[in-house]
């Protein structure tokens, strides 16, 4: 029966696929063509799907100041006398323009918060607290704690300056409280800088000829074995292991803050430049100076890394005073000492995840010293190039013609130490 099925069905379409006409040579001509379908008026034809949009590289800025310091005529003039307390807003109100265009911005704090009411200067600092909010408003996400002041106070000083921290929402990196603090992460700090990440390892040639409590070797990241004594002997076994836990938390990019060199010297030594290609060939892309108290050149360094293979980094090697209240008889020095910059990084990651280093600028600063004014007044950190604009416009309250000229030779600084190409506003 099923046979008997099929072959009568086969017939039957044999039979429907015959012509029921003799068909003539033209119309035999147009049989191998489909009959043109109609559609109605009203049907539009669906449109093409748009094209996937390529990725966009994401750029982001991060931008490094320098030493932020209290001494003790800084200090008397954030004093408010109404209520008991400091405030140091006008002088940073300048600088925290610029800092809000960054995704990130870093800072080193040069001065302990290890409470009042007793504050104190240069050689043993202590700060008020309102110093850590007051800069955490200017702009700043993260603060390097390790430094040759960091034990001014000791170690309960040490360890309140990061309670303080804490308590204003102030990342930082350097210092620790406990083993298991430095522990976390080998003592390193991710950001997130605008979509970029980047591991943040902070380092101090010494303290100051203080020595670390033999219980408490964590408190602070020292790069010198013999910090207490000649600090001239770099413990790269240590750098070595922090550097390979930095490359294994596989962040875009390394970045190292390194206290270091010879104060008020406006150029680095070997000393800085041996242990800057260490620290590229450990794997860090980015290395952040500070400590000489004035300006030092930035550079590329290419060397050959862990993997064998030819890699690049960006040093600074001084960032300068951020703020301030050095004084000189030197007038060169005291110049020097004055004069600052806050660099901008910018960072770019493509569409395959590749992330580097794509444009350097900085912006001069000049801290501005007006004794003869009440508190409040008298310390003003100043964009040299803004304050100077206005004041040959006419419009400038705080720079006269004696600080006008102080503000040309802080940018004939900048442009003799970093290069003029790199002064630029930023965009």
């Amino acid at each position: 029966m099923r046979r008997f099925l099929s072959l009568a069905l086969s017939l039957v379409l044999l039979a429907g696929c015959a012509p029921s006409q003799p068909v003539d040579a033209d119309q035999s001509a147009d049989i191998s063509q489909p009959p043109a379908q109609s559609q109605p008026a009203d049907v539009t034809p669906e449109p093409e799907p748009e094209p996937e949009p390529e990725p966009e590289p994401i750029v982001s800025h991060l931008m490094v100041a320098g030493d932020i310091m209290s001494h003790m005529p800084l200090t008397n003039d954030c004093y408010v006398k109404e209520t008991d307390s400091y405030d140091y807003t006008h002088v940073v109100q300048e600088a925290a323009k610029q800092l809000a265009l960054a995704d990130y911005a870093v800072g080193n704090l040069e001065t302990t918060l290890a409470g009042g009411p007793e504050y104190s200067g240069y050689p043993r600092f202590n700060s008020p607290d309102e110093l850590a909010y007051n800069i955490k408003d200017a702009g700043f996400d993260l603060l390097c704690t390790t430094n040759n002041h960091c034990l001014d106070k000791g170690i309960d000083g040490l360890n309140r300056t990061l309670d303080v921290l804490d308590g204003a929402n102030m990342p930082h990196v350097g210092t620790y409280r406990s083993q298991e603090e430095r522990d976390e992460n080998s003592g390193i700090y991710v950001a997130d800088v605008g979509g970029i990440s980047v591991a943040f390892l902070a380092y101090t040639y010494g303290l100051n000829g203080h020595r670390l409590p033999d219980s408490k070797p964590y408190a602070a990241n020292v790069f010198n074995t013999d910090y207490y004594t000649s600090v001239s002997n770099p413990d790269y076994d240590m750098l070595k292991a922090d550097l390979a836990a930095a490359r294994a938390l596989d962040t875009d990019l390394i970045a190292v803050i390194t206290h270091w060199g010879i104060e008020y010297r406006t150029k680095q030594n070997g000393h800085q430049e041996k242990l800057t290609q260490f620290l590229v060939e450990q794997g860090a892309d980015l290395v952040l100076g500070g400590h000489p108290h004035v300006l030092q050149p930035y550079d590329t360094v290419t060397v050959t890394g862990e993997d064998g293979q030819e890699r690049q980094g960006f040093v600074i090697y001084s960032l300068g005073n951020f703020i301030s209240n050095q004084n000189f008889d030197d007038h060169k020095k005291d110049l020097a000492t004055k004069t600052t910059a806050i660099l901008d990084l910018e960072l770019t990651k493509d569409p395959q995840g590749n992330t580097s280093l794509t444009d350097v600028r900085y912006t001069p600063y000049y801290m501005v010293h007006r004794n003869n004014k009440p508190a409040g007044e008298r310390r003003n950190l100043v964009n040299v190039h803004e304050a100077m604009a206005a004041y040959e416009a006419g419009e400038e309250t705080i720079i006269d013609k004696n600080s006008y000229r102080q503000l040309q030779e802080a940018l004939a600084l900048c442009h003799e130490v970093l290069g003029e190409a790199g002064d630029l506003p930023s965009e």
